[in-house]
């Protein structure tokens, strides 16, 4: 494509926005109409920055709220093990199942828990 000049890949390459799409068919690449600048022609390193970038954002929120559920699910343990003693082995495996909404609500009913039962009351 380029002939050995790969000097070339270092500048903004113009390239026909249909190229793009098939290109991101091609290699199963998720781009959104909001990725392209629109025209007939688009910069591929402006696009492609801008298409990093958006996967980046999704990444991050995907993985704070993922640590976010995390923290909640040990903090969350730990208060039971202080409440109730100990956790059976299965009630701990369904806390670590258990959605981020439920475990908001089970820690803000923390002093209405006074068994198991209780929270997998709450849970259901």
């Amino acid at each position: 494509m380029l002939k050995g000049d790969y000097e070339g890949l270092r500048k903004n390459r113009m390239i026909c926005s249909e190229s793009f799409k098939m290109a991101a068919i091609f290699t199963h690449t998720d781009i959104k109409e909001e990725d392209l600048l629109g025209g007939d022609e688009i910069n591929m390193c402006v696009a492609m920055n801008q298409l990093f970038q958006r996967m980046r954002n999704e990444g991050e929120s995907i993985g704070i709220e993922k640590v976010r559920q995390e923290e909640k699910q040990s903090t969350l343990k730990e208060l039971l093990k202080v409440k109730l003693g100990t956790l059976s082995s299965p009630l701990e495996k369904q806390l670590t199942e258990t959605s981020l909404e439920k475990l908001n609500e089970l820690t803000l009913n923390i002093f209405n828990i006074n068994s198991e039962e209780d929270v997998l009351n709450l849970m259901n």
